[in-house]
């Protein structure tokens, strides 16, 4: 595990210089931590993409409401260690914030604009800034030729794909697809918290999203009302969005939209906040 800046230019300058024609190309996994299931498959997936997998995990200040919120994520390293150890990842960049922001809270940040205050970032404004601030650090000192990212948001995908068009980065990004338990809910540390009939409660919103697709035929309006309808009765969900968008803007679609979309789910159960999302047809 590498703590320090200084660390992880030394030991990426050695494994790039080592490799055959002295130049590896680098797969990033960026994460808080508290790795599980589907951060496996994002690390598989960066193996596939590239000579080297970078892990970074990184508790970053900037995506939470309050330093308290920041003080409760988590933290597992041993855990984390073994399992990055077992997959073969060859570097883990796990600094404190310090190390990354000096400055702390007051530093220089990447704007997601007003995409950024929509859907994940209604509720929470400041979480889509802070994210990109920290990629864009990132990427700027591991260099990487991939950055790898679940689909269960994807939000986040969109718009750090646009500040890597925007800020001329020269990095692609693959995606894997959303790790799901056998009730259909993305695997995550929250699922693990819940007691069984809210789990139960929760499983709901996969088949709202499902409702929504096998109703997508009949237009938008369709497809969000069956997906409502799906909800109605579970007095243990509080449903904070329910949206369809356009994959090219991530806006929403308008009555004339056809073709490909994105159906898109937050809500909270027993205190706990999932997002879930699945591709739909409009007709």
């Amino acid at each position: 595990m590498i703590r320090s800046l200084d660390a992880l230019r030394s030991r990426l300058t050695e494994l790039r210089s080592g490799a055959e024609g002295g130049s590896a190309s680098v797969a990033l996994v960026s994460t808080l931590g508290a790795l599980h299931d589907a951060h496996v498959d994002l690390v598989e997936r960066a193996r596939e993409s590239a000579d080297l997998v970078v892990v970074a995990s990184f508790v970053n200040p900037l995506r939470f409401r309050t330093s308290a919120d920041v003080e409760a994520y988590p933290v597992r390293r041993a855990q984390d260690d073994a399992l990055l150890d077992r997959l073969g990842v060859d570097v883990v960049f796990a600094p404190d914030a310090a190390e990354i922001l000096p400055a702390g809270i007051a530093t220089t940040r990447v704007s997601a604009g007003d995409l950024g205050l929509r859907y994940e970032g209604r509720t929470r404004p400041y979480y889509f800034d802070g994210l990109l601030t920290a990629e864009a650090i990132l990427f700027h000192l591991i260099r990487p030729d991939v950055a790898v990212y679940g689909e269960r948001d994807l939000q986040r995908v969109f718009l750090v794909r646009r500040m890597i068009r925007d800020l001329f980065f020269d990095i692609e990004v693959a995606t894997v697809p959303t790790v799901r338990s056998d009730d259909g809910l993305p695997i995550s540390s929250r699922v693990a918290l819940l007691e069984p009939a809210d789990r139960r409660a929760a499983a709901l919103l996969p088949r709202a999203l499902e409702a929504a697709a096998s109703n997508a035929d009949r237009g938008v309006d369709a497809c969000i009302a069956a997906a409502q309808s799906s909800l109605m009765g579970e007095e243990r969900i509080r449903l904070e969005y329910l949206n369809v968008v356009d994959p090219a803007t991530f806006l929403p679609v308008d009555e004339a939209h056809s073709g490909r979309a994105l159906a898109l789910i937050a809500a909270t159960v027993a205190g706990h906040r999932f997002i879930d999302n699945a591709e739909i047809s409009l007709p």
